[in-house]
């Protein structure tokens, strides 16, 4: 599946950047896209269509990764250090690729597809918040594949 061409869709039939980075990443949080969609209602236009807020891409991608790096239980220090850690991973990332995460400064700056966002390319994106949502995604695979690939070798190395 092309998570990053079904965000691209998704966006494209109306859902916003936050919806369509969780919906399309639902899978990876072992989740459908009807469960997600609506929980990200409020977080497109950064934060109710505010503008003023963190960009609502980066806020979908949020959300997949507290799915998939879960802080559940109360007073689990370990689990709370670990989720703050990749998601702020994550948000530098995002930083990297477009100088901004806030949505106001995004929509200022209108960074364009370059190389570090081949995925926008290859799909042939040029709007500005379909870059935002599809380089979101690219992130999110690739970070979220890291951090399993991680815990896979802790545990190998736990038991050797």
């Amino acid at each position: 599946m092309d998570r990053c061409a079904l965000a691209y869709q998704y966006h494209k039939q109306g859902w916003n950047c936050a919806q369509s980075v969780a919906g399309a990443c639902a899978d990876l949080a072992g989740r459908t896209p009807e469960e997600l969609l609506p929980l990200m209602g409020g977080f497109g236009g950064g934060i109710g269509g505010s503008h003023e807020e963190i960009c609502g891409a980066v806020s979908g991608g949020a959300l997949i990764l507290s799915l998939c790096f879960p802080f559940s239980q109360q007073g689990d220090l370990d689990a709370k250090k670990n989720i703050y850690r990749i998601t702020r991973e994550y948000r530098r990332r995002f930083f990297d690729i477009f100088g901004h995460t806030r949505c106001a400064d995004l929509l200022q700056a209108r960074p364009g597809v370059t190389e570090k966002n081949p995925a926008s390319r290859r799909l042939g994106v040029t709007a500005h918040c379909d870059n935002m949502i599809v380089t979101a995604v690219e992130l999110l695979e690739q970070l979220v594949e890291e951090e399993r690939n991680n815990a896979v070798l802790s545990e190998k190395s736990e038991f050797s």
